[in-house]
């Protein structure tokens, strides 16, 4: 099953038709491509991970084959609507210039995303030119879908493409106002890429289908618990929110996280998950310390066990174990949260097992999913990103992409 498809059925959006790339006749013209170039730096203002821009070469080098003209348009951190140097997107240019160099693609860097100086770049554009715009969160007018900066932005292309999956649960002028100027509009490979493994692992996965839940809470998670509660076979639950689950049955959990205001709520999906035969899975065991600090003292307890005191950090091995044998016997499985606080080396030992069991699954055959935000930091921490079958490069986009949302950004390409 295809983009077309995928997307029309998970989003309940009706009769949906997206146009991809590859399928657009570009030759002769500027194509104006959302990508997410929002990549991190360090205080100098170097680049520190540029798999983002490496993401969308794919459309960008297609686009170029087929004789058009990218003009690309992305944000870059949180400028607030002001013009800040910091957040210049010309770092950026210069790191997607050194990653076209063997293609032959010639990348020019516009001062501006609207008005003349973005304008005189553009138009001198030729074939075998790409453009990257100025960062188009210099101006409030970008997140408020302002329609007059919709039309501005306009006028840098012929055609639409919004290759930026990241942004697409947002309805900005970029990613959503802008569309609706442009006739031919399209899908960027990545955008279908994104479309296409998370629709495909909700509508025809391959059995049975695992998803693994972590994160420090369950308020931004109870919408995608539920959604899947009538899609999947198995739920396995790790990271902070895993304490609050506990405490609605009943455990003391010590000083571990806790919001005290969802404990109810955490019960009815016990409940519901039990009412529908759906095996949500909560850790047995549990890696405590008696301070949110690497080097605290710490110790493996069952999860009946938690003193008061201590506060559980990581998911413990029985509970690794038994996660690792789910995953790995299942058809697809898809990941969203870490296991516990892998950030710091002492309780990195569940989101590292999550990982490991994902790419031994993968050998085997099984579709893996990991669904951004802090579970791609993950695995891309471990070094083991390309040996599973998708990473998302959007945390927000997929976590209600999974809940069943439309996403502005997508609707937007729907002809």
């Amino acid at each position: 099953m295809g983009l077309l498809q995928s997307y029309r059925r998970s989003s309940h959006a009706g009769e949906c038709v997206i146009q991809s790339v590859s399928d657009v006749e570009v030759r002769g013209k500027r194509v104006l491509t959302r990508v997410d170039f929002n990549v991190p730096q360090d205080e100098n203002g170097a680049i520190t991970d540029d798999n983002r821009i490496r993401e969308s070469l794919a459309t960008i080098e297609l686009i170029v084959r087929n004789g058009g003209i990218p003009i690309l348009m992305s944000h870059l951190g949180r400028p607030k609507g002001e013009r800040k140097l910091k957040y210049s997107l010309r770092p950026v240019a210069e790191r997607l210039a050194a990653l076209l160099k063997s293609s032959g693609a010639a990348v020019h860097f516009a001062e501006d995303c609207v008005g003349p100086l973005a304008t005189t770049v553009v138009e001198a554009a030729e074939h075998g030119d790409v453009v990257l715009l100025e960062n188009l969160r210099f101006y409030p007018q970008e997140e408020a879908n302002d329609p007059e900066f919709c039309t501005a932005l306009s006028l840098n292309g012929d055609l639409y493409c919004n290759d930026a999956f990241g942004t697409a649960h947002r309805a900005h002028a970029s990613t959503s106002g802008v569309a609706a100027l442009f006739s031919v509009v399209c899908a960027g490979l990545l955008m279908q890429k994104e479309l296409d493994y998370l629709g495909n692992a909700l509508i025809e996965p391959a059995r049975p289908l695992v998803s693994v839940m972590g994160g420090s809470k369950i308020s931004g998670k109870i919408d995608v618990i539920t959604a899947l509660m009538d899609k999947c076979d198995t739920i396995l639950i790790g990271g902070g929110m895993m304490f609050t689950f506990l405490q609605a049955q009943g455990f003391n959990v010590g000083s571990s996280l806790v919001e005290q205001d969802r404990v109810e709520l955490a019960g009815k999906i016990l409940r519901q998950a039990a009412e529908r035969n759906v095996d949500l899975v909560l850790p047995t065991d549990t890696v405590v310390a008696k301070a949110f600090d690497n080097n605290a003292e710490r110790m493996v307890v069952s999860v009946d066990a938690i003193e008061d005191g201590w506060m559980g950090l990581d998911i413990g091995p029985q509970t690794s174990a038994n996660y690792a044998r789910t995953i790995e016997s299942a058809g697809t499985v898809v990941w969203n949260g870490p296991m516990g606080v892998f950030e710091m080396s002492n309780f990195s030992s569940g989101t590292r097992a999550i990982a490991d069991a994902m790419v031994r699954a993968t050998g085997t055959g099984t579709v893996t999913i990991v669904g951004g935000g802090d579970s791609a930091a993950a695995i891309s921490q471990f070094g083991q990103a390309k040996h599973v079958t998708h990473v998302s490069t959007g945390g927000g986009a997929s976590l209600e992409f999974l809940e069943g949302k439309s996403l502005p950004g997508v609707v937007a390409l729907d002809r």
